[in-house]
């Protein structure tokens, strides 16, 4: 009876050892330095619940796309007139130099698959249409529900895919916000990303 209690325990353990080795761990976000002529902006990439978005802003990240790239566009209450759901932004994207260095575009990760949202210092893909994101980037300034799943800004309902969040230096995106834009959203200059990279 002992022998039998003890090939059972030894199985139940077994069987615990092997479902802990499936079981995928819980991945850490990815932290981020971009550092900009107006200041550092410090990111979190959430590649737990957002991966494939995640993924490809990495991708971009690695290749040092976004190095001598910028921020070249703002979004504020006042340069919106004709949009009936008004936002408050900062876009960015890669080098002019690389932009035919890109990847395929992406299928959209919305908000209601991911838990994540529009508020304050979310950052999110840029897109046109659905699954048309490449490697534009924002950051909200102030929460933006609008942008979210059924928000209104798109009129197709789906959303942005929002992909992690400004731990350090909403100070900086908000100076790059308030740039000078005498050229509609586009800021002119644009703010240029001296370097992006992982911070190790």
């Amino acid at each position: 009876m002992r022998i039998a209690r003890s090939i059972v325990t030894a199985i139940a353990a077994a069987a615990i050892v092997v479902l802990a080795l499936q079981t995928p761990a819980a991945q850490s976000p990815v932290r981020v330095l971009v550092q900009t002529e107006l200041g550092d902006i410090v990111l979190e990439v959430d590649t737990q619940h957002a991966p494939r978005t995640a993924a490809n802003f990495l991708r971009y990240l690695d290749a040092g796309q976004y190095d001598g790239g910028a921020f070249h566009r703002t979004v504020k209450m006042d340069n919106q007139p004709d949009s009936p759901v008004k936002i408050e932004v900062i876009q960015a994207g890669v080098s002019a130099d690389r932009t035919k260095d890109g990847f395929p575009p992406i299928a959209i990760e919305r908000t209601t698959e991911t838990g994540l949202r529009h508020t304050d210092g979310a950052i999110s893909m840029a897109r046109s249409q659905p699954d048309s994101a490449t490697s534009g980037w924002f950051i909200c300034i102030n929460d933006q529900p609008s942008l979210d799943f059924g928000g209104a800004r798109n009129p197709d309902g789906q959303g942005f895919a929002a992909f992690g969040r400004v731990v350090q230096g909403m100070d900086v995106v908000r100076k790059i916000q308030r740039a000078a834009n005498t050229d509609a959203q586009r800021l002119t200059p644009p703010i240029a990303i001296v370097k992006a990279a992982r911070i190790r």
